[in-house]
């Protein structure tokens, strides 16, 4: 789909890769772009319209969808990573990255998706909703089940004409992965990829190295990269 002219509507636009996406879209030529936000606050893109959206409170997606009703652009940016292990994890932080990472997003798709009829949506998943490592259990669990969501609804919605992209990345250079010692790309080029893969018309966009050696692997014995994922980026 072609982004210019779009109606647009990006969730967690008040930082990292969803103020990237509010930014770019308008910089495409987006009509008009809802950046939203649990804070509305804190977003301060200029040109933007500025909407108040808690997408694991039903009645906070329900008024948005109410607010705008012609959005035909989605980009569903909006997640959590508590750092929660499975099995020992705080119980808490696993039920907030699934409400958040796979219930907020199915729940903003079920609203706004009689407006999407011809239009997209485009998912931010990641690398992890393949592989993981000690301590991200509960966000590459909800992050796979969030890549299965995206593969579902775009057979769903494949009948109203609404194309679904799923976006991965390994790890942009974001206030969620400041604790984190990896190698991160610039939110821009993450976001310049997802786009660029929208308007292509692709399924999945694979945004960076680490991602697409990832999703080969899968092929693989999973004990070549389960021991120690980031081993599979040292054989490069």
């Amino acid at each position: 789909m072609q982004i210019s002219g779009t109606i647009a509507l990006v969730t967690g636009a008040n930082r990292g890769l969803g103020r990237q996406f509010a930014v770019q879209l308008l910089e495409r030529g987006a009509t008009k772009v809802y950046a939203t936000a649990r804070r509305p606050e804190l977003v301060d893109i200029p040109g933007v319209e500025v909407l108040s959206l808690d997408i694991t409170d039903p009645a906070s997606v329900a008024a948005a969808a109410e607010a705008t009703g012609d959005v035909n652009l989605l980009v569903n940016n909006a997640g959590v990573a508590t750092g929660s292990g499975l099995v020992t994890g705080d119980l808490d932080g696993l039920h907030r990255e699934m409400d958040i990472n796979f219930w907020g997003t199915l729940s903003v798709i079920r609203a706004f998706a009689p407006q999407l009829a011809g239009g997209g949506i485009l998912n931010v998943l990641s690398t992890l909703s393949w592989i993981g490592f000690d301590g991200s259990g509960g966000y590459a669990a909800s992050k796979s089940a969030q890549w299965s969501l995206t593969n579902g609804v775009r057979l769903e919605l494949a009948g109203q004409g609404t194309h679904v992209t799923g976006l991965h990345l390994g790890a942009a250079d974001t206030d969620m992965t400041a604790g984190y010692d990896v190698p991160k790309a610039h939110a821009s080029v993450i976001v310049k990829a997802g786009l660029d893969g929208l308007e292509a018309g692709a399924w999945e966009v694979l945004a960076d190295e680490w991602t697409r050696v990832a999703k080969a692997s899968l092929a693989g014995d999973p004990k070549a990269y389960y021991s120690n994922p980031y081993d599979i980026f040292a054989q490069k």
